[in-house]
């Protein structure tokens, strides 16, 4: 079952592709009056931009619209912070998020997709983000930071919240934003309540988590904050697993929509590696990154003020024919595949190698499962606003087994 019949649709997917394209189209640096932001569009301005905090900051805090509860959560998001606060609080997080923690959890991983795909082995329909690209990154995340997994439809529901998106448009100015943050406050007051009192339980009754290994970390004599361990927990039970759930819908929906790549995938699991990165370059689940330059600044020979807002398209960047061959071709073979869509520089996904593991052993054991995988109908897939992420919110799938 591969969904032939839909294969022509013009989908949001491909309204992304074609922006990217209309923008590199444009000068590698330009000014957009509606956002009231500088866009970078190539691959060598936006690995710059992301290369030097300290011309492009990510510290909005000065300058954008300030709510309470979001400076709360803000005081241990290290992803909006500038050197040294980001240098200091990403080292203590470091001693407890460890690559051998993240490689330890390939069992567990498995262990939670097997049960997952279990739960849907009398059918031949099910939604693939319901039932699989959603639960097991939360539940693995849940488990990581020793929070109850059954609470899982509560975080379920701040995410929908947080990046659900709904309120903005495609290209989202500063008082879009500020209505969106209003909007969300409540939730993010929810979400702070509920982590700090977690903390406040592991500080009494400390156990193998990462979050009472969060509460050991210590550099120099200088401990993590409750305050600073909510922002990350939150960070790391919220973000930390949307990008894991568009990234399994994402190469799905890529997969169903470049005849062969399943079946030759099945052949040789041993391509799945290259066709995740592929997957991340084609459709990277954040595709804009925002800075703000410190100085005057001059980039892809434009003049940029300092104050200025800086938008770093990752989208873009990734189909640049300058750093890639046949950029607009998917190609899940692709090597090397140097894509941005993690980042660069000192803000490189701190969740990265824990996104690639769940999604190599998600879409290996969906293969394995299942000797046919496929969207039937288009219509009935709903995606995500791409503003805020790009994926999609549901996904049926028709399966066969083999």
């Amino acid at each position: 079952m591969t969904g032939n019949a839909s294969k022509e649709a013009h989908l949001p997917f491909d309204a992304l592709s074609d922006r990217w394209k209309s923008l590199r189209a444009r000068r590698p640096i330009h000014y957009d009056e509606r956002q009231g932001a500088w866009q970078a569009v190539d691959y060598r301005s936006v690995s710059a931009i992301l290369a030097d905090p300290a011309t492009y900051s990510s510290d909005f805090s000065s300058v954008g619209p300030t709510q309470e509860d979001f400076e709360v959560f803000r005081k241990g998001n290290f992803v909006g912070m500038d050197p040294p606060e980001h240098r200091e609080l990403r080292t203590l997080v470091s001693q407890a998020f460890t690559p051998r923690v993240v490689n330890g959890l390939g069992p567990r991983i498995e262990t939670v997709c097997g049960r997952l795909l279990d739960d849907v082995a009398d059918r031949d329909r099910f939604d693939l983000v319901d039932s699989l690209a959603y639960p097991l990154p939360i539940i693995v995340i849940a488990e990581l930071l020793g929070i109850p997994a059954s609470d899982h439809t509560l975080f379920q529901e701040w995410a929908a919240t947080l990046f659900g998106g709904d309120e903005l448009g495609e290209a989202p100015g500063m008082d879009d934003l500020e209505r969106a943050l209003n909007a969300i406050a409540p939730t993010v007051r929810e979400m702070n309540g509920y982590v700090l009192d977690h903390i406040r339980r592991c500080r009494e009754r400390p156990g193998d988590d990462l979050t009472s290994k969060l509460l050991a970390a210590e550099v120099d004599g200088v401990r993590l904050e409750d305050q600073e361990i909510v922002g990350f927990v939150a960070l790391l039970l919220v973000a930390g697993h949307i990008t894991t759930t568009a990234l399994l819908g994402n190469a799905v929906v890529t997969f169903d929509r470049h005849p062969g790549t399943l079946s030759a995938l099945r052949a040789d699991p041993d391509l799945l590696p290259d066709a995740v990165e592929e997957v991340l370059r084609w459709l990277p689940p954040f595709a804009e990154l925002g800075r703000r330059t410190t100085r005057d600044v001059v980039i892809g020979e434009q003049e940029i003020p300092a104050g200025s807002m800086v938008v770093a398209h990752l989208g873009a960047a990734n189909r640049d024919p300058e750093r890639f061959g046949a950029p607009d071709v998917f190609d899940p073979a692709r090597r090397p595949n140097p894509h941005l869509t993690f980042g660069h520089g000192i803000h490189f996904c701190f969740g990265a190698p824990l996104a690639r593991l769940e999604a190599r052993i998600a879409l290996r054991m969906l293969l394995e499962r299942f000797s046919g995988l496929g969207v039937p109908a288009y219509a009935d897939v709903t995606f995500q606003n791409p503003a805020v992420i790009v994926g999609v919110r549901h996904l049926p799938v028709d399966v066969t087994r083999r």
